[in-house]
């Protein structure tokens, strides 16, 4: 079975969105800072929930989000 790694954006749209801190996503998302910072460098994968909340800060889907990212290798 292929390896799958998620990926996302969430750097760029906290910037997009006025520039948002690290510290404002995770009280608005209700986690810690430490895991939008791990998150951000693609050492997390978000629980369902936590990525829906994310996605709905920044007003859109969770795919524009995250990505799924397959290694046929």
């Amino acid at each position: 079975m292929p390896k799958a790694e998620i990926t996302n954006c969430i750097r760029r749209l906290r910037f997009e969105h006025g520039e948002m801190t690290q510290q404002e996503l995770s009280d608005r998302a209700g986690c810690s800072r430490q895991t939008v910072v791990l998150l951000e460098q693609g050492r997390y994968v978000p629980s369902l929930s936590l990525a829906m909340k994310i996605a709905r800060i920044f007003g859109t889907d969770v795919e524009s989000v995250f990505e799924l990212a397959e290694d046929d290798g």
